[in-house]
């Protein structure tokens, strides 16, 4: 399977700019499953509304997800207020997963969702996470005991902690035996992240880099997963 992830530019609450960057992503990807950043939608931008599942400036996106056969896991606000996942289709928009681990301040918000989530894709089992998720043990534990192949988070961190995801990342992957996709938020975005970590990437079973991108916005890479 095709997997990959992508750290598209992001104008701050303009969800039909930034799903029309979704959409080139998903088009320049060819992929069957491509991973956002967390809030990737809308940024890191806590006065934001929850994007709903119907919101009709998902459109671009919905139709590039047709017209490649995408999957496309993108991070946004959503109802209930919860950090989500939004699983998108060329059959449309779903909540696939709720950020279940906040962090900082995020709770004067957010509340945290209450179960993992794994999405079957063409037999593959994909498990969600969210940023801070990917540092709790017992989140993967969770995830993985449900039965997974791929472990997919969308990540928002500062330049300056880029080898945190890293870290992260190739821990996942060795102790679970599980491919790690990590699409880590690139430029700037609310919440003083004047300059966000980028360097996307995903990781082997055996914790090494299979595919990588650099620290600017707009960049996306694919491999092939077995």
């Amino acid at each position: 399977m095709r997997l990959a992830v992508a750290q598209p530019p992001c104008v701050p609450l303009d969800v039909a700019e930034n799903a029309r960057a979704h959409a080139d992503a998903v088009r320049a990807a060819r992929a069957r499953v491509v991973v956002f950043p967390e809030l990737s939608l809308t940024g890191y931008e806590w006065d934001g509304p929850a994007v709903p599942v119907d919101d009709s400036r998902l459109a671009p996106l919905v139709r590039a997800c047709a017209e490649e056969g995408t999957l496309a896991l993108a991070g946004a606000p959503v109802a209930g207020d919860h950090i989500g996942v939004l699983a998108v289709t060329g059959d449309g928009v779903r909540v696939a997963y709720r950020k279940m681990w906040l962090g900082g301040t995020e709770a004067q918000r957010f509340r945290p969702g209450d179960t993992p989530s794994v999405l079957d894709v063409d037999g593959w089992r994909i498990g969600l996470a969210v940023c801070k998720d990917t540092g709790v043990a017992a989140h993967a534990q969770r995830t993985a005991a449900l039965g997974i192949d791929v472990y997919a988070a969308g990540v928002l961190e500062m330049a300056c902690d880029a080898a945190v995801p890293d870290e992260r990342a190739r821990r996942i992957a060795t102790t679970h035996g599980v491919w790690v996709a990590m699409a880590s938020f690139a430029g700037s975005t609310g919440g003083g992240y004047t300059e966000a970590a980028g360097r996307s990437a995903i990781w082997t079973p055996r914790g090494d880099v299979a595919a990588r991108v650099g620290t600017a916005s707009g960049e996306v890479t694919a491999t092939t997963i077995h």
